[in-house]
């Protein structure tokens, strides 16, 4: 039977709370889209019509793809506190920022320099994404990730 040793373990609190922390955060950049869709659910005749609009499909897809995506980043970033035996608060936010530099950059200067997004909405979304990335990383630090950590 093949098993995952080269996978490393994560305290499974760790990641249902880590979940839960990155899922809020996202949360805040997607609430204008929950905000309207409930609004035309208080607007439908009935609740089988909510239910079959294209509207409730795409917020339930944005949901489940933020819970799904919420969860393997959880994962990678406690994986990624194990791998390096971080074990600080100033640790766990150089760990954060290297992953939201590395992650979340490019877009930035991407939404600033090319497309000429207004500095407002890119930088809402540059603290939702600090949140995910250096928050995560701290509260997981203060949390705990390792499945021993007598090892």
């Amino acid at each position: 039977m093949a098993t995952l040793h080269y996978l490393p373990p994560v305290k499974p609190s760790a990641i249902a709370l880590g979940t839960l922390f990155n899922h809020t955060a996202s949360l805040a950049v997607l609430a204008p889209l929950f905000g309207d869709t409930y609004q035309r659910a208080q607007k439908a005749n009935s609740s089988e019509e909510f239910f079959k609009s294209k509207e409730t499909a795409s917020a339930a897809s944005a949901w489940g793809s933020s819970v799904v995506g919420a969860a393997i980043q959880s994962y990678g970033v406690g994986a990624l506190i194990n791998a390096t035996g971080t074990l600080s608060y100033k640790g766990a936010a150089y760990l954060g920022s290297l992953i939201l530099f590395a992650s979340s950059a490019p877009t930035f200067l991407s939404q600033i320099f090319q497309e000429k997004r207004p500095l407002d909405t890119v930088a809402v979304g540059a603290l939702a994404r600090v949140f995910e990335t250096v928050g995560l990383s701290l509260f997981l630090t203060y949390w705990g990730t390792r499945t021993n950590p007598f090892d």
